[in-house]
Order: C-alpha cells, then sequence, then structure tokens
C-alpha cells in the first residue's frame, strides 16, 4: 500500500471524523457523512457483483444531484474511474468517448434516457447499465445495486499511478482528449484548495450550480468538501431567482462560478440581492472576468469575488487570489500550496517579470497524461512542467495575469492584440451586455479582431458606436474591425463562451470549406 493518502482514504477519513455532519443538501433529501460512505459502500458492491474490477472505467450521466456523488465515490470504491459525461454533448459525441475510455458501465439520470439509447445503438463494445431515477420508486436497476452487505474489499491503491477519473477536455480541433486525473492529483488539488480558499469545516456550505462534470466543479465544488467536513448544495439548473431562493434557503456561505453566471445575476431585481447574504465569499473560474462585471457585482451583493484559474490537466485549480489577503482585480492571483507556476518563452526559457508568455504548471496535481495519446502528452509537457497554453504575465508580487489563450491571440500587422483587452473595453460600454472577440484571417493585415455583442434588453447601439467607443481606448490596430451583433453568445455547459463556434460561424460565413 502506498504511504501517501488516496482518494478513498481522504474521503472515508473525513466521513469517520464527521460523521453527523451534513455532507450533500441536495432538494429536501440530506446526506450525513456516515450516510454518504454507507450509499457509495453499497453501490461499489453493487458494481463489483456486476463485474466491475480494479482499472475499470464506467461512465457516468447525471445532472448535479446527491446520486452524482454516490455514484462517483462508488466507482472509484470498486477500483473503477470515472469517465464523465458532458450534458451538453450529442449522442455522437458521448459515443465517441465511451468508445475511446473503453467503459464497461454506465451510470444514467433518467432524463437522459433518450440520449442513452441513440449512444449504446453506436457502441461497438457491451455495457452494462444503472438508471437513476427522478422518482425514486422507479429507480428499480439503481436500487437493486444498493441490495448488498455494503462492505467493499479494500484495494490496494497505487496513489501516484492508479486513475480517479478521466476527462475528456473539448478540442478546437478533432476530438476531446482524456486528461487522466490520478488519485495524488486529486488528494493534492483538495487540500490545497482547502487550505488556500480558508474554508471552515462543519461551517461553510458551498452552492454547487457548476455543471458536475466539470473539472471545477467536481474538484473545488464537490470533492474539497467531501474530504474536509464541509458541505455542498447540488443545483441542476442555473435559473438566477431559484439559484438566490436556493441559497438564502441553505445559508450557503460559498458560491462557485464563471463570469457569464456573475453578468446573468447582475440582472436580476435588487429588492432579491438580499438572498445572497449568507455567501461570504464567491470564486470565480473558467474563463478571464472581466473587471467591470466584477466591480458592478460586488457593489449590487456585497460580497467579494476572488478571481482563481487552471486547466482541468491540473485537476484544476492553480492559482487564486489569497482569501483575506492582497486581492489584485484582474489577476488570478497567487499559486496555491504545492504548485509552481511560471512564464515561459517559445523556446521554454523562463522569462523576466512583466514578460508575456506561456503560463507552465508543476506539481503533484498535474495530470498522467492525455487517456492513450502519448504523442500529445509529451508535446504539452517540458520535462516536469506542464504548458497550459494560457498567455499571461507575472508582476513583481507574484500575481499571475492571462491575457489570452495562445490559440486565441491575433496578429495584426505583425503585432499581438489580444482579445481580453479589447473585451474588457466593450464590457464597459453601457449597452453592452456580453461581448467575445475573435480573429478573422485578412489579405492586407494577416489578421483582424472582429467583435461579436449581445446586448443589454431596452439598449441600441451600431457597428459605428462600438468602433467610436473602442477608439477612445484601445490602439488603432486593436479596434474591432468588424462588429457582429448575436442574440446569445455560443456557451458550454459551465456557461464559459466557445469562441471556436464563433469561428467555425465566421468560416461559414466568409464560405470556407
Amino acid at each position: 500500500m502506498n504511504s501517501k493518502l488516496s482518494l478513498l482514504q481522504a474521503f472515508n477519513n473525513a466521513a469517520d471524523q464527521f460523521s453527523d455532519v451534513t455532507a450533500i443538501l441536495d432538494n429536501e433529501k440530506k446526506y450525513t457523512f456516515s450516510e454518504l460512505k454507507v450509499a457509495s459502500d453499497k453501490l461499489a458492491v453493487g458494481l463489483i457483483e456486476k463485474g466491475v474490477i480494479k482499472g475499470d472505467r464506467i461512465a457516468l450521466y447525471c445532472i448535479n444531484s446527491a446520486e452524482f456523488a454516490i455514484a462517483y465515490m462508488g466507482i472509484i470504491k470498486a477500483g473503477a474511474a470515472v469517465v464523465p459525461i458532458n450534458l451538453l454533448q450529442k449522442p455522437t459525441e458521448i459515443a465517441y468517448v465511451m468508445e475511446n475510455s473503453e467503459v464497461s458501465g454506465l451510470i444514467y439520470h433518467d432524463a437522459f434516457e433518450a440520449n442513452v439509447e441513440v449512444t449504446i445503438s453506436q457502441l461497438q463494445n457491451p455495457l452494462f447499465t444503472l438508471c437513476i431515477s427522478a422518482e425514486r420508486e422507479k429507480s428499480t436497476y439503481w436500487d437493486e445495486a444498493f441490495n448488498n452487505n455494503g462492505i467493499p474489499p479494500e484495494l490496494d491503491v497505487d496513489v501516484d499511478n492508479d486513475l480517479v477519473a478521466i476527462l475528456y477536455t473539448s478540442g478546437t480541433t478533432g476530438h476531446p482528449k482524456g486528461a487522466m486525473l490520478t488519485h495524488l492529483n486529486l488528494v493534492t488539488n483538495t487540500a490545497s484548495v482547502f487550505v488556500a480558499m480558508n474554508w471552515v469545516a462543519k461551517k461553510d456550505v458551498v452552492a454547487l450550480v457548476l455543471p458536475m462534470f466539470h473539472a471545477f466543479a467536481a474538484t473545488v465544488g464537490m470533492l474539497t468538501p467531501l474530504t474536509h467536513g464541509c458541505c455542498f448544495v447540488p443545483i441542476s439548473k442555473f435559473e438566477p431567482d431559484n439559484l438566490l431562493n436556493i441559497i438564502e434557503k441553505t445559508k450557503s456561505t460559498v458560491f462557485l462560478g464563471v463570469p457569464s453566471m456573475y453578468n446573468v445575476l447582475l440582472n436580476t431585481k435588487d429588492n432579491k440581492a438580499s438572498r445572497f447574504d449568507s455567501i461570504r465569499m464567491c470564486i470565480s473560474g473558467g474563463a478571464s472576468m472581466p473587471v467591470d462585471v466584477l466591480n458592478r457585482f460586488e457593489k449590487k451583493f456585497n460580497t467579494p469575488i476572488y478571481e482563481g484559474d487552471g486547466p482541468t490537466e491540473c485537476s484544476p485549480v492553480t492559482c487564486v487570489n489569497p482569501i483575506g489577503g492582497t486581492r489584485k482585480v484582474g489577476t488570478v492571483g497567487l499559486p496555491i500550496p504545492n504548485v509552481e507556476m511560471k512564464i515561459v518563452d517559445e523556446q521554454g526559457n523562463e522569462m523576466s517579470l512583466g514578460e508575456i508568455g506561456e503560463i507552465a504548471v508543476r506539481g503533484d496535481s498535474v495530470m498522467k497524461g492525455y487517456w492513450n495519446l502519448p504523442v500529445e502528452t509529451a508535446e504539452t509537457f517540458l520535462g516536469d512542467w506542464f504548458l497550459t497554453g494560457d498567455l499571461g504575465n507575472q508582476d513583481e508580487d507574484g500575481y499571475f495575469s492571462i491575457l489570452d489563450r495562445k490559440k486565441d491571440m491575433v496578429i495584426v500587422n505583425g503585432m499581438n492584440v489580444y482579445p481580453r483587452i479589447i473585451e474588457e473595453v466593450l464590457y464597459q460600454f453601457e449597452a453592452v451586455l456580453e461581448a467575445a472577440v475573435i480573429g478573422e484571417p485578412d489579405d492586407l493585415h494577416g489578421e483582424i479582431p472582429v467583435a461579436y455583442i449581445v446586448l443589454k434588453e431596452g439598449f441600441e447601439a451600431e457597428s459605428s458606436d462600438i468602433r467610436g467607443w473602442c477608439r477612445q481606448y484601445l490602439g488603432s490596430y486593436e479596434v474591432p474591425r468588424k462588429v457582429k451583433f448575436l442574440d446569445a453568445l455560443p456557451k458550454n455547459a459551465a456557461g464559459k463562451i466557445v469562441k471556436r463556434v464563433l469561428n467555425k460561424q465566421g468560416e461559414v460565413e466568409r464560405g470556407v470549406k
């Protein structure tokens, strides 16, 4: 047995220490740590009885719920790895993930029954399924898995190498890649998150509306509470008024969100802002937080937002602004414990403070690699440093800022243009609700910046208004050459704006095949 702690041991230790503490508040259902331990133990035995063996992969296709957490822990207690399914994917995409990871089983919520039928029809390999029903009395397959003594065998876990989860990252081209996260990765990251974010066992309650299949939600919103004696509230849909009601009812103290969620919450009626009063801190990640949105949110809800960052491949959290310490708005803060970060040039040389380069990360939370992709894995590592693909810099106090994804940078007449800088200016224009800037090929300039804009309800603006505003604050080469107005920007299940969809849309409009 490896002397380091496995995720199973971390959870079981918490369950023993905080046995009567509430671990999950899910609508009218409440699970204490001891109840969650018993439920996940029973599911583990049920899975083993279905033939699951150590090293298997099991797909999990489920809404935010207590059942998601029970299934997640049950799968790894059976010795298998969890392959969470993106709830917005189509059956063809789900079938690819399941075939690629060679899953032997699927646990799914009955809300996805139709998709599951289509997906399974596309698979080459047989697998077992367990259906979680929204109506508990109909959940025969799920409940049958719990009819056992609930004593799973003690696993001999190789903490450094045995997988807890394979998380598929959305690729810009081609198929997604499966990031392999080990026990060491996730135990390290959850422990670091707990310390860096100053959470308090038995007191903090996390409002979790970010989708639990996503790395940010799974690690920060579910696994950190479950391994450190805190509670989380799974919320299946992001509906602002309902979210505020749940926060008030459950007296949640921590809210996790992506920038677009904070922007939407700004549109709730002012008299509902008090329902947010129990929240002592908000954490933002997944994308850069527009400073204007942050300032307006904090003024309305009287709650600080601490911005952080981290890619899926790093379990995912790498940095966050110090909770209760010096916060630098517009930065993603300082590396969390057990994480090293630096800025490197194209050759991998460390760059000086203030210089813009690629962010590289090292530490025990960095993934084992991409599932069955040794070449792609090697390309993303420089020795033991993981190359994130994010362009940024580090200031004299050690704080990191992210300017953009490396692939999103626009080169105009040989000069680097960072879409985030343009977006920050656009968000300050009164009529703009949301904005995204991408690059478009241009014969004369190499590339030009193109702005996609969603206007606030009741406001009007022309392309000339937007460009005129930008000319006041940006260099001429940074001003969007084109402005396109949309009813909504494309987003993924976590609420993050998906620029590759805008790129594809632009290609279609230009007649690119």
